[in-house]
């Protein structure tokens, strides 16, 4: 009983600031007072306050961007990571740990250090605030985890099913396509939840990397609107937005969550 009594009370404080985002992001704009902020209030304008940062942060343009990078490059990812997974375990590539560390240990230098030779790299090839650009550059960055997990997983399949294949006829590449990644579902589907995520939160790389609406992320476009609070935006539109912004990762993991937990233990991480 008192176990259960204070996981409900360590539940009701981890949600008391979800609690407030919600009651403040839908009272009426010209109604916040930070000394009622955890009264609701009688009006609901939640609705209203949402098309008001649509429309002057321009979040419409971002979210279809982040939408873009979301999807696209930790799908790309998965399926390289993949693919080196496949050629160190099962191909038994030479030198394939060396390979292995490689690829990972870009994971060791921390991203504000890649910000000034990405910066100056991109400006230089013409990708500066460009959406091929930022895939590329998210794309890279989710590869290493990618290959991590799909490593780890392909050393629990049994290197029979490969010999077998191969006395059959099948092409490498076949039997990679045919039979390892559907195999791997499960693993892929938990690293691409995970990266979609971090794309998707992703702020310092959107700050760098990009200038234009149209191009920017929107954690990006959500910054400069919280910072445009202080200067006159409501708060309740500043919380409205964060509301819509969190709201596309907060769905797809609660919609897989049982997909993404077994993933994570195929991939022993």
């Amino acid at each position: 009983m008192i176990r259960r009594a204070v996981l409900v009370l360590l539940g009701l404080l981890w949600l008391g600031p979800t609690y407030l985002l919600v009651v403040n992001a839908a009272r009426p704009a010209a109604d916040y007072d930070p000394a009622r902020a955890w009264a609701p209030s009688g009006e609901f304008a939640l609705l209203g306050n949402v098309a008001r940062a649509l429309e002057g942060a321009r979040l419409a343009d971002s979210l279809a961007s982040t939408a873009l990078y979301s999807v696209v490059s930790p799908l790309l990812a998965v399926v390289i990571g993949a693919l080196a997974g496949y050629a160190i375990v099962v191909l038994r590539l030479r030198h394939g740990f060396r390979w292995f560390l490689l690829i990972f240990g870009g994971t060791v230098v921390p991203s504000q250090m890649l910000l000034v030779p990405l910066f100056v790299g991109y400006s230089d090839a013409g990708l500066y605030d460009s959406r091929f650009g930022m895939v590329l550059v998210y794309t890279g960055i989710s590869v290493p985890l990618a290959a991590f997990v799909l490593r780890n997983f392909y050393t629990g399949v049994a290197f029979s099913i490969f010999e077998a294949a191969r006395m059959d006829g099948a092409s490498t590449f076949r039997i990679f396509w045919r039979i390892y990644l559907p195999l791997s579902l499960s693993a892929l589907a938990a690293v691409f939840i995970l990266e979609f995520t971090f794309v998707w939160n992703d702020l310092i790389f959107g700050l760098a990397l990009t200038r234009t609406e149209t191009v920017r992320p929107v954690m990006t476009a959500l910054a400069g609107l919280m910072t445009d609070v202080y200067a006159g935006t409501p708060v309740p539109v500043g919380l409205a937005a964060g509301l819509v912004v969190s709201l596309p990762t907060v769905v797809l993991f609660l919609a897989t969550q049982r997909l993404f937990a077994r993933g994570l233990s195929l991939g022993s991480v």
